[in-house]
Formats: structure tokens, sequence, C-alpha cells
């Protein structure tokens, strides 16, 4: 099916027009299994896919993955080493491990809702609930929700934040394989606040973004050797200056992104069309060998 969806979508490119072909996010959403070919994250974070993705075990010693009916816990090896390791660095921390959500579909690609980004095995959510115990069924897994750490106004974490999150979340951002850890604004002020001072250039990966409240969501670097995987360019140049990111954090989520969400400001009409998001992407849209990777067997 897969294979005659990518020849129909090749065929439709010709005779049809662009609006006409079908939605990569479809086409990727229908594999059910990954492809047939070595690992390797291919494109950008938000405009790619990955071959050779490997299922995270639903349950381990130290972790189990959420939601299970999504048939999202497709990852690069890399992906799966690393949560492995954090799960267990959860457990020395105090808590029983992990709680793991949304990582990729089985070819990584544009998901059918929920993200833009997780598209190449390199993303994955982590819940901010302690795992209470990790026996949980499947039906159970659907039914659980997480928890908030931060107050309703954005500015402050609430009383479920607590110092075994913020020991997580440094272990997260200090291994060298990560890229960037997105979390509420709340949460990187209150690391901000608390961390040691001679020890804060991790806290250059703690990368504020709405939402975020009941998840931390963790993007590794690309893997070497992959060399269809577009690197991130920096979010800020701090860090080779010995920053944090602390300074602008504190200065423009506070004064001035929450300002305009409490009192949005009205815009001007932008002309022309707007951006294409992941969710309208095409195969035109995605960089050549992701045909080759919906195709495999």
């Amino acid at each position: 099916m897969i294979r005659f969806a990518i020849l129909l979508a090749a065929w439709a490119g010709l005779a049809l027009p662009a609006a006409a072909e079908p939605l990569a996010r479809n086409l990727f959403g229908a594999a059910a299994r990954p492809s047939a070919q070595a690992p390797s994250a291919i494109g950008s974070y938000a405009r790619g896919c990955a071959a050779g993705l490997q299922a995270l075990p639903e349950t381990g010693p130290t972790w189990q993955a959420m939601r299970l009916s999504r048939n999202r816990t497709w990852a690069h090896p890399q992906m799966i080493g690393y949560l492995v390791e954090l799960s267990q660095t959860a457990r020395k921390l105090g808590w029983a491990g992990l709680y793991i959500g949304d990582i990729s579909q089985p070819r990584g690609g544009p998901m059918t809702g929920g993200h833009n980004s997780h598209q190449m095995g390199l993303d994955a959510d982590i819940w901010m609930l302690p795992p209470q115990r990790l026996n949980l069924t499947r039906q159970e897994r659907e039914a659980i929700s997480s928890i908030s750490v931060r107050t309703a106004d954005q500015t402050r974490v609430n009383g479920n934040w607590t110092p075994q999150h913020q020991a997580l979340m440094a272990a997260a951002a200090a291994d060298p394989r990560v890229d960037r850890v997105f979390v509420a604004a709340a949460v990187k002020i209150e690391m901000c606040k608390t961390a040691r001072p001679r020890d804060t250039r991790w806290l250059q990966k703690i990368r504020p973004i709405y939402g975020h409240d009941t998840h931390f969501h963790v993007r590794l670097k690309c893997p070497r050797g992959d060399r269809l995987c577009q690197t991130q360019s920096p979010a800020v140049d701090e860090l080779s200056k010995g920053g944090n990111g602390c300074d602008e954090t504190l200065a423009w989520w506070v004064t001035t992104y929450l300002d305009e969400l409490r009192n949005p400001p009205e815009r001007p009409a932008v002309p022309g069309p707007r951006a294409r998001t992941p969710k309208a992407f095409t195969m035109a849209d995605l960089p050549d060998q992701c045909a080759a990777v919906l195709a495999s067997d």
C-alpha cells in the first residue's frame, strides 16, 4: 500500500495541481512499521523523515512508553540509548523512572496531528509526572495524564515542581548528545534563579517555548555519520561567550511575551500566501530520499 501511494503521489504531481497531491502526513501516518534500511535521520526536525527507526520497548526497568495507540515510540538508535540512560538517572534522583511520550512515527515524517517536529526520531517528550509505578497496562497508559508544573499566569512554577525535576532536566541538557531541551518559560526562569552559579553552561540548552508545562521535549543533535541530517542553527550565540540564556529569558519572556499573550497587539496583514506548515506538506516539500523511505519494504 505504501509503495502504491508513493507511485500515486508521483503521478499526481505530474498530472494534478499541488493542492491535489496526497499530504505527506497521511502517507507517513499510514506506515505501521519502519523502513528496512540502515538507521538514518534525513532532512530537518520539522521537514524530514527517518530510515530504519527502532521501537523503544514499551516497558523497561526504568521507563514506560505512554499513549501506545499513537504508534509514536519509534526512534533513532541514538535516541533510544539516550532515553534509557536518562531514565536510569531519574531512578538515581529518587523517581521510579520516566514516563515517555511521543518520539516519532515508524518512518518519521510529518505527523497526522500534534507536532510539527518529531520527524527524524531525534525528538522525544518526557512527562513531568514522576512515575508511581512502571507496570501500567496499555489501557492505563491511555487514561493517565501528566501534571503541569507552572502557574496559570505562566510566570512561575507551581507546587508540582521539585528539586528532582530541576536535577533531571539539568542532566538531560548536560548530555553532549543533546541540542536543546524545550520547557515552559516558567521552568527556565526558575532554573535560572536556582542553578549553581559555577555550573550553568548547560542552561543555554534549556529553551523556553509556549506550552511544555506537562512535559519537557528533548532534541538530540544530528548523529555522527548521518550526512543527510541537517544541523540546527544555535538558538543564541551565548554559549561561546560562556552565557546560559538567562538574561534574555527573564527580560523578554516576562516583560514582552507574556504581556502580548494577555493583550495581543494588532498586527498588519502580511501580503502573499502564508508559509506552509508540516501539516500541509506534500512529498515535494520533503527531501528526495523520503520517497525511498516510504517505498521500502
